[in-house]
């Protein structure tokens, strides 16, 4: 499996299998692997990121199985489909609770943010017809891992400088 595991709210692969099931849907060896690299997974991972790890499991997985069952898991609301602005979509398998995101400018790394924002909401006057029932928070900057000088060894000075800085 891919990523960091955290004990937070994600259907289990019994769950998806089940819910694949009730909605008439066809559970094949190559979906069971999707919902296992799923499961727990909070790394926001690309159809692609699905797609490598299930190849480790089931060599014979195509790419369009993968994107097919991503994609009917979001219409099923299992998972949702994000676009954050990482130049491809992301997948989130945590719907159970509200929540935000943090996304690295740099290296595209998505985490969930758990907080409240008390009193977000757009404006009665700005409304523009839209009957407005949620709102997601995306804060872009620099992960941890970005933010560690890297050492270049052609400027043996630019080791001092962030990650992200560049050069006059």
């Amino acid at each position: 499996m891919i990523g960091d595991k955290l004990s937070i709210a994600m259907r289990t692969t019994d769950e998806l299998t089940e819910a694949f099931r009730a909605s008439g849907r066809k559970v094949t060896a190559q979906r069971q692997c999707i919902f296992r690299v799923l499961q727990g997974n909070v790394n926001h991972p690309s159809a692609e990121a699905v797609y490598d790890a299930a190849r480790t499991e089931v060599e014979t997985i195509s790419l369009k199985t993968v994107y097919q069952t991503l994609y009917e898991l979001a219409e099923m609301g299992e998972i949702a489909a994000l676009d954050l602005g990482t130049g491809m979509a992301r997948f989130d398998p945590n719907v159970e609770e509200t929540h935000h995101h943090l996304v690295c400018r740099s290296c595209g790394k998505v985490r969930d943010l758990t907080v409240t924002f008390d009193g977000l909401s757009v404006p009665p006057d700005e409304v523009q017809g839209y009957e407005v029932n949620g709102a997601e928070v995306v804060f872009r900057g620099l992960c941890e891992d970005c933010r560690l000088p890297r050492p270049d060894p052609q400027h043996p000075s630019a080791a001092m400088e962030p990650a992200g800085t560049t050069r006059s």
